[in-house]
């Protein structure tokens, strides 16, 4: 069953079509990567996704719901949660006190009611605090949730950023060239814990460059090139498609210059 329909979908700026009528289905608990080479609209899809950019023409469907024009924090409300290229993180805060914000961010009571520490306000508390907890412990930053984000490693300061997204309690979560930058150990590290947030019953989509990574991580791959989707399939379908290796897969050498 499909937890996002993505229809008849375009995005112009100006003259220039970064997305041309893409339509694509993501499955429930599946990790779908979206692959191609610079420029063929992948981040600009992720953003219409995610609600920064408003699609120029078609709709977007979530759980049954049409989101075509809802804003981003919307989205996020009802399950979709993104991280981006470029780390975002709060580098004087601790790995704790990152996470904890953006779980505090779904705090139900007034501040009065924080203010006077009501029984109300301390439970939401206590329980903004045990899940924080609980994520850094799954994600494996447990034993450095009192260290400064910016004395961690750049691994883990990309793990935290998925961390934050997951504080949103997405069944969407979408993840911006998670590997990139990473040696080959950050990126086994990485590439297990993806597998482990959809073995907990997530929907991941993922872009990406790394195509090792992708081949081995995706059920499924859509491929887009100028605007367009030019193919989709598992791995090894996406691998043999004529249409997809003469846009650039090309030879293996090429390989790592798609992104």
């Amino acid at each position: 069953m499909a937890i996002l329909e993505i229809k008849g979908v375009s995005k112009h700026f100006g003259g220039l079509i970064a997305v041309d009528e893409v339509d694509l289905e993501i499955e429930e608990s599946e990790i779908r990567g979206i692959i191609g080479p610079n420029g063929a609209g992948k981040t600009t899809l992720f953003n219409v996704i995610s609600g920064f950019l408003m699609p120029t023409k078609g709709r977007l469907v979530f759980k049954g719901e049409d989101i075509t024009k809802l804003p981003v924090h919307a989205r996020v409300g009802r399950g979709i949660a993104r991280t981006f290229q470029l780390t975002n993180l709060f580098m004087d805060l601790t790995v704790f006190e990152n996470v904890s914000i953006s779980y505090h961010k779904n705090y139900h009571q007034g501040l009065v009611r924080q203010f006077l520490h009501t029984a109300r306000a301390r439970n939401e508390y206590e329980i903004c605090r045990q899940r924080t907890v609980e994520t850094l412990k799954f994600m494996g930053l447990g034993p450095l949730q009192n260290r400064l984000a910016k004395n961690l490693s750049y691994g883990h300061q990309r793990i935290l950023g998925v961390c934050i997204a997951l504080a949103t309690r997405p069944s969407l979560l979408m993840l911006d060239e998670p590997v990139a930058g990473m040696n080959p150990e950050e990126t086994l590290m990485m590439m297990e814990l993806i597998r482990k947030i959809r073995d907990g019953g997530m929907t991941l989509l993922l872009v990406e460059h790394d195509m090792a990574a992708v081949m081995n991580l995706c059920e499924r791959i859509s491929v887009f090139d100028y605007g367009k989707k030019i193919g989709e399939g598992s791995p090894n379908q996406i691998k043999t498609d004529k249409k997809v290796i003469e846009a650039y897969l090309g030879s293996g050498e090429n390989n790592n210059n798609y992104a």
